[in-house]
């Protein structure tokens, strides 16, 4: 049986010119808040995993089913509609912390909000931090 190859790997892309393809400026001056912020939070410089996701740091998984592979600890992907935020499902304070973020909608993984004027950056960083505490202390 051949092996899974994970889509979303770390490239070598630059994530300047992604941002700089997303049409809106205001968008991109998003982007570039949340860059900024992420890389603060987890000490990592701003990767490019795939063709669409900006993310920092990484840690290996193996799932039950032997499927393993590497994932940044936080990143986000400009979609078209919004930005999708990816944190731990599971970190400590997430749904206390998700009541005060302001307008957004989330799923287990994600948290998707459409510009960071929305949003209380204070709360983004806390939540930044919170994801990065819980990925690396469960994938020593």
């Amino acid at each position: 049986m051949a092996k899974y190859q994970a889509k979303t790997t770390e490239t070598t892309l630059s994530v300047k010119d992604f941002i700089k393809k997303i049409p809106e400026a205001e968008r991109q001056k998003d982007a570039q808040t949340i860059v900024d912020i992420m890389e603060k939070q987890s000490g990592f410089p701003a990767k490019m995993w795939g063709p669409a996701i900006i993310g920092f740091g990484s840690y290996h998984y193996v799932y039950e089913s032997g499927h393993e592979g590497d994932a940044p600890l936080v990143g986000f992907s400009p979609r078209k509609a919004e930005f999708a935020l990816y944190l731990s499902s599971a970190f400590e304070n997430r749904e206390e912390l998700l009541k005060q973020l302001g307008k957004h909608k989330s799923a287990k993984a994600c948290v998707y909000i459409k510009k960071i004027e929305d949003i209380n950056i204070a709360v983004l960083k806390k939540m930044v931090a919170a994801s990065l505490k819980h990925t690396k202390a469960k994938h020593k």
